[in-house]
Formats: structure tokens, sequence, C-alpha cells
């Protein structure tokens, strides 16, 4: 299965630990590799496979208390 390289807006991180909530919340989503979160640049870069739907990482990131925007 190949993966797919996802970038996506992150609304409602206000420090680090945000950060480290977000990335737990994706990496926990089957199918994804890998998640790259930036508090900065207000993102993330999510690796996945193509399974992965942006719904289901919106869904994800929401029930831990942020927007996630693909």
């Amino acid at each position: 299965m190949s993966t797919n390289v996802i970038k996506a807006r992150v609304e409602g991180m206000t420090c680090d630990k945000c950060v480290a909530h977000v990335t737990h919340a994706l990496e926990s989503v089957p199918g994804v590799v890998s998640a790259q979160v930036s508090l900065a640049g207000a993102s993330a870069d999510i690796v996945a496979n193509d399974s992965v739907t942006a719904q289901q990482l919106a869904d994800t990131v929401k029930s831990a208390g942020y927007v996630l925007t693909v």
C-alpha cells in the first residue's frame, strides 16, 4: 500500500503539550505512519496510507479538542 503526505492546518494549539497531544492523536489513527506537528506553523504534515481519509484525521483531532483542516 502506498503512502501520501497530507498537509493540514491545526487550530487551537497554544503550547508544546498541545503539539504532543495532537501528534499522539494523529499517530493513533490506523494507517498513519507519522505526524509532524508545528505549533509555530499551526500545521501538521501527516504520512499515511491511502486508506486514511481527511475526515478520519479531522474527527480524531476534534475529539482531542482541536480543529484540523486539510
